[in-house]
This record gives structure tokens, C-alpha cells and sequence, in this order.
């Protein structure tokens, strides 16, 4: 049973962690790909120009997601996803200066997670399989998006980013909550060698990641599992963690998905804000 929850913001559709949803301070959202305006292999809610759709849809999008939100569009942060392991702390000096808001979001950071404790920035991260991941430090109100593809998550990206919380903000592992949206599940990722040799043995038990397939050096692979892991390597209590439970490839019908669709296919944004007095 998913442990997110469907949810509506005007014509938007998006999946929400209830246990995030209680803290008042905060805003987030898993979107899916319907409401938008794009058409074709990018139908409907695409934020990417990336892969070929047309930059008024996605334009478009953008807008309509800062209303639906009651957000400006000045507000979102998007990284440049780099599938590595380099984190961002906003702080006010790292704030990009944007003189008047863009159609579409710049992407401000080469990166793979944002972290920030300050109210008002709406961090986000764009994804079409790989996993998105929010960590929320509860007490010391410190938020992060992360992007976990399977180089990142070979990189420990999620256990470094609470390192992150940890040495940076003095959060407690039992104080941060983490909601981990739709990527790709095991029962559409099949991966080579390659992936199998990163991820295998990187800790004990690395074989409960993997299905064998019947073909030589083919497997398939639960990324979001190995993500959860590597949280609760670092302490954060498994009650604390929250996962979609739903394949990207699977459903058609909601999420984009570059390997079932080749690349030829959108991009859905997920992010997290903390509130300002006036949101």
C-alpha cells in the first residue's frame, strides 16, 4: 500500500507524505504528469525543454503550477542534475538574482541535492524514473531535494545529504522525515554489469537489491530500496521514511518514464518549500 497520498492544487495532480503534510511549515508535492499543457509523448504536465516539447508548453506548466501553489514563479530552484554527488546549501549569498521572473526556471546549481533552511525557496528536482528523494529536519526546519539515479545512489547521495543536515544544521537523525516519490520499481529496471557491480557490494545485503534475470549479467533493481537503506544506515528511524510505492514505467497513465518511453518523453518537477508568513 503507497504510503504517499494523491492530492489536489486546482487542476494539478500530486502525491504528498502525510507525515510531511502535518508539519505546518511546510509545502511539497510529487507531481504527476497530467493537468498541463503539453501534448503528445509529453502530454501533459512536462517542465523540461529539454527532451523536444515546445518551450511555450512548458512555459505554460510553470505558470500554472506557481498559481496552483500561490507561488511566484521567482521562487523555484532548479538544479542542474549532474548524476553525482555534489550537495548545495542555499544560504542568502547563494540566492541566484533573477531581475524579473523567468518564463521557465533557470537550472541555478550543477548539482544532484539542494539543501536550505531558508523560508520562501521552493527546491526542486525533475525526474522521469530516477528516484526523488525530500529529506525535512522537523526541529531545525532544514529542508532537501535530492536526485538519485544510480550513480548518485552509488555515491551514497541520500546518506550524504543527511550527513549534511548533521554537520551543518546539529540535526538529529530521529528528528528527519523522508518521502521518497515514484521512480522506476524492480519490476521494470533492468540493469547490466555495470550497475550491478556498484550497487551489489557497496554494504552487507546488497544482493536483496537485486533480482536475477535469466539472461547473463542482467538483473533487476529496486533503486528506491537501496535509497531507503542508505538512510537508515545513517540513522533515521525506518517509521520516519515514506515511499510512493509506485512504478514510473508501470503507470502510463501518471508518470513520464525515459526507459519505457526511450527518451522521447517529459519530465515531472517535484519540490518542497518552507513556508513564509504569507504563504
Amino acid at each position: 500500500m503507497t504510503e504517499l497520498r494523491y492530492q489536489r492544487a486546482g487542476v494539478i495532480e500530486y502525491l504528498a507524505a502525510p507525515a510531511l503534510a502535518a508539519c505546518g511549515f511546510l509545502v511539497h508535492a510529487f507531481l504527476t504528469r497530467r493537468g498541463g499543457f503539453s501534448r503528445g509523448n509529453y502530454g501533459s504536465l512536462n517542465f523540461s525543454c529539454r527532451e523536444g516539447d515546445r518551450p511555450e508548453a512548458v512555459a505554460s506548466n510553470w505558470q500554472l503550477l506557481a498559481r496552483s501553489f500561490n507561488l511566484d514563479p521567482a521562487q523555484f530552484v532548479v538544479m542542474q542534475q549532474v548524476h553525482g554527488d555534489r550537495i548545495v546549501v542555499i544560504a542568502d549569498a547563494d540566492r541566484p538574482l533573477v531581475p524579473a521572473p523567468a518564463a521557465i526556471p533557470p537550472e541555478a546549481y550543477a548539482c544532484d541535492a539542494l539543501v536550505t533552511d531558508r523560508p520562501g525557496i521552493a527546491i526542486g528536482v525533475k525526474t522521469a524514473d530516477c528516484v526523488p528523494l525530500f529529506l525535512v529536519d522537523r526541529v531545525r526546519h532544514v529542508i532537501a531535494a535530492v536526485h538519485a539515479g544510480w550513480r548518485g545512489t552509488a555515491l551514497d547521495i541520500a546518506g550524504q545529504t543527511v550527513d549534511t543536515f548533521l554537520a551543518l544544521f546539529s540535526s538529529r537523525p530521529e528528528d528527519i522525515l523522508a518521502a521518497v516519490g515514484p521512480a522506476i520499481g524492480a519490476c521494470c529496471y533492468e540493469v547490466d554489469a555495470v550497475v550491478h557491480q556498484a550497487l551489489y557490494s557497496y554494504e552487507a545485503g546488497g544482493e536483496s537489491f537485486f533480482r536475477p534475470r535469466a539472461e547473463k549479467d542482467r538483473w533487476m533493481l529496486d533503486l528506491a530500496m537501496v535509497n531507503r537503506r542508505q538512510l537508515e544506515q545513517r540513522g533515521i528511524p525506518p517509521e520516519n521514511i515514506f515511499s510512493a510505492n509506485q512504478c514510473t514505467s508501470c503507470r502510463r497513465d501518471s508518470f513520464y518514464s525515459h526507459r519505457r518511453d526511450r527518451g522521447l518523453t517529459g519530465r515531472h518537477f517535484n519540490f518542497l518549500m518552507l513556508k513564509t508568513s504569507s504563504v
